[in-house]
């Protein structure tokens, strides 16, 4: 029987030409996030579909993967990285606080794809748990913002909100609490999307709101930062949430981060479990290909697991979208082979030469192939250009009987005759 190969929609093949400049921008996530404390977690693929459901709203939970195994259980692939972290803590109650971990993993939601938009993608949050104070929320804006300048993105902003401003907007306007609240959310979350009018329109026919309450959100999002609080009354969580958002500000100003910083009181965040501080990062004059980083404080998903509150925060980088936007931007180059070198076979009587100096550039930390076979040099060269490999050693019968090898710089042309030892101080990184 022949199979026609083919994929399915939303999910990608990844080939080395990309896959080497994506491990690269990982690498350069992965040593930021540590250069900040955070420690690396792994976590199951699949996990009881009860961990998952309930954490994300009506409309996340439709987007999970969800299946009976063969044991007949009721499982799901993770929607996030979060919720399996919460299931962490939940079962690890040693870890002590603050608890800072970062994770770099894919992830499953059934929803329909678009640019920058997959079914299966990557991606990589920090979250510092059992830390209340704000100085953890600013700590996360920090270091979405120096993952962003290591990749050579200079030109993004991170817009921030609170979701106890939400929360007060709901309760002046009436809006009943659960899912009408969060379906109301989720249709101005897309003001960014869809513009005024769409809102607008979308929260009369979708959220079945009339004109008083519908002019009433679109006031408060006109609001000026600074006048928040006296926009509430007196006990309302709007009142805290604009407390809350004025300190950040000063934090992320605190640390150099004032110009990268926006209030956006649009951003709602859909997800049940955020509780206070939220955020979502756009690159300038790339804003259609969707927030490359968000997140916030959800102090009360612990408590779904059967335990206290415990205060925690977090930001969530999109791997697939940003990578895709580095692209767009000429930020990343394809690379075919990760290798520096490619020592050549002239013959099965040189290929012992050819080995042990290869093994000579390894141990320096030089990337080498050694070509498999000894078929003419014309195809050996060939291949190092075709894969992009800059540097080509040569070891023939001539080279070998006076200790030296041959290299060639595929870019200038030039050709040296060195000792192994002189090859690896020439090619030693650094």
């Amino acid at each position: 029987m022949s199979i026609k190969p083919r994929i399915l929609k939303g999910f990608n093949d990844y080939l080395p030409d990309v896959m080497l400049p994506k491990q690269r921008m990982l690498d350069a996530v992965a040593r930021t996030f540590e250069s900040f404390g955070f420690a690396p977690l792994q976590t199951p693929a699949l996990e009881y579909a009860d961990v998952l459901l309930g954490k994300y709203g009506d409309e996340g939970d439709k987007l999970l993967y969800r299946f009976l195994d063969n044991g007949e259980r009721d499982v799901a692939l993770r929607y996030d990285l979060t919720v399996p972290l919460a299931r962490v803590v939940a079962m690890n109650r040693q870890l002590g606080a603050p608890f800072k971990r970062y994770q770099i993993a894919p992830v499953w939601r059934a929803e329909k794809p678009g640019p920058g938009r997959f079914r299966e993608f990557l991606q990589c949050d920090v979250d510092i748990i059992g830390v209340a104070d704000l100085m953890a929320d600013a700590e996360c804006l920090a270091v979405g913002a120096a993952v962003l300048g290591a990749l050579g993105v200079d030109d993004f902003v991170l817009r921030v909100n609170n979701r106890k401003l939400l929360t007060g907007l709901m309760l002046r306007l009436g809006i009943a609490d659960g899912e009408p609240t969060l379906a109301v959310l989720r249709t101005v979350d897309k003001l960014p999307k869809i513009g005024e009018d769409g809102v607008r329109a979308a929260l009369a026919k979708e959220n079945g709101l009339g004109a008083a309450a519908i002019d009433g959100i679109f006031e408060f999002l006109a609001l000026d930062p600074a006048g928040l609080a006296e926009w509430f009354d007196a006990d309302s969580p709007g009142r805290v949430g604009a407390a809350e958002l004025q300190t950040l500000l000063d934090l992320a100003a605190e640390q150099g981060l004032a110009d990268r910083v926006e209030v956006d009181l649009s951003i709602a965040r859909g997800l049940d479990y955020y509780t206070g501080t939220i955020y979502e990062t756009f690159v300038r004059g790339m804003e259609s290909m969707g927030s490359v980083m968000s997140g916030g404080r959800y102090d009360t998903l612990l408590t779904m697991f059967g335990g206290p509150p415990v205060p925690a925060v977090g930001i969530s980088l999109g791997v697939d979208r940003l990578f895709a936007l580095l692209q767009k931007q000429g930020l990343v180059e394809p690379e075919a082979n990760p290798a520096r070198v490619l020592v050549t076979v002239f013959s099965t009587e040189t290929r012992p030469a050819s080995y042990r100096t290869a093994a000579a550039l390894r141990a320096a930390g030089v990337p080498t192939e050694v070509y498999p076979g000894s078929p003419r040099m014309k195809k050996q060269f060939k291949h190092a250009d075709r894969q992009r490999i800059p540097f080509v050693v040569t070891v023939g019968p001539d080279e070998a009987a006076r200790g030296e090898v041959k290299l060639k710089d595929l870019a200038t042309g030039e050709q040296t005759a060195l000792t192994v030892d002189a090859l690896v101080a020439r090619l030693t990184p650094g």
